[in-house]
C-alpha cells in the first residue's frame, strides 16, 4: 500500500499559520510514517480556492489519477481536498472507484465509513464551507471599507494611481483620455469609432499599447 500526499493553499491563506504548503508537506509524511506506508508522490496546488472543481485544480487531479487499488490519498486536513461539499464528495466518490481511500493525517472522520465517521466527515465538509463563505463575507466588507476610505484595493482603476501611502488620486493623463472618451460617446460614436478615433489621435494605454475595444468599454461604464 502507497500514500498518494495531496497540499493545498489558496491565495488567501498563503500568509495564514498552519496552512502554509511546508507545513502540510510536513503533516502528511508524518501521517503517512504513522500508518506505516510508503509516500510515493506529494502532488500540490499552490494559490488554487477550495472551491474550485477538480477539473481546475491540477494537482488534485493528479493525485487522484495516480492513485491504485489500496493506495491512500492521505491530506494534511480534510478542508484541503475543498470547501465544496458536493465536489469533496465527487472526490470522495473518485477515490473510491480507484479502489483507494482518503485518508486525513488528522484521522476527522477518515478511519473508517461506519455511521459515525461519515457524519463527522459530511460536518466537517459543511463547516468548511460556511468558513469559505465567511472569509469572502469579511474579504468583502473589508474592500468596501477600504474604498470607502479612499485607498487603493485591488487594481488601481483608469483615470487614478496609487500614492506611496496607497491612497487613489486623480491621474491628470488618464483623466484627460476618460473625459474625451465621454465627448466622443455624446457626439454619437459607437464604440469601435471611438477605438479608432483614439488610435488616430495616437492615445495609448498604460501599456504604452492603442486602447482595445474592452478598454474602452470599461471606461464608459466608469465613466457612467
Amino acid at each position: 500500500m502507497r500514500a498518494i500526499g495531496y497540499i493545498r493553499v489558496s491565495t488567501n491563506e498563503q500568509a495564514t499559520s498552519g496552512l502554509g504548503l511546508d507545513a502540510q508537506r510536513t503533516a502528511v509524511a508524518g501521517g503517512a510514517s504513522r500508518l506505516g506506508v510508503d509516500l510515493a508522490h506529494v502532488f500540490e496546488d499552490a494559490g488554487f480556492s477550495g472551491a474550485l472543481s477538480l477539473e481546475d485544480r491540477p494537482g488534485l487531479l493528479g493525485a487522484v489519477e495516480a492513485l491504485r487499488r489500496g493506495d491512500v490519498l492521505l491530506v494534511a486536513k480534510r478542508d484541503r481536498l475543498g470547501r465544496d461539499p458536493i465536489a469533496v464528495a465527487m472526490v470522495d466518490r473518485l477515490v473510491a472507484r480507484k479502489g483507494a481511500r482518503v485518508v486525513s493525517a488528522l484521522e476527522e472522520g477518515t478511519n473508517g465509513d461506519d455511521p459515525t465517521n461519515v457524519l463527522m466527515r459530511r460536518m466537517l465538509d459543511a463547516f468548511s464551507e460556511f468558513e469559505r463563505l465567511l472569509i469572502g463575507a469579511r474579504t468583502k466588507a473589508a474592500l468596501r471599507a477600504k474604498r470607502a476610505r479612499g485607498f487603493r484595493a485591488g487594481n488601481v482603476p483608469f483615470g487614478f494611481r496609487a500614492t506611496v501611502e496607497g491612497k487613489l488620486e486623480a491621474d491628470p493623463g488618464e483623466q484627460a483620455v476618460m473625459a474625451l472618451v465621454r465627448q466622443l460617446r455624446a457626439e454619437g460614436k459607437k464604440l469601435r469609432e471611438v477605438v479608432s478615433e483614439l488610435h488616430s489621435r495616437g492615445v495609448v494605454g498604460r501599456t504604452g499599447k492603442p486602447l482595445g475595444l474592452a478598454q474602452v468599454h470599461a471606461i464608459v461604464k466608469a465613466s457612467a
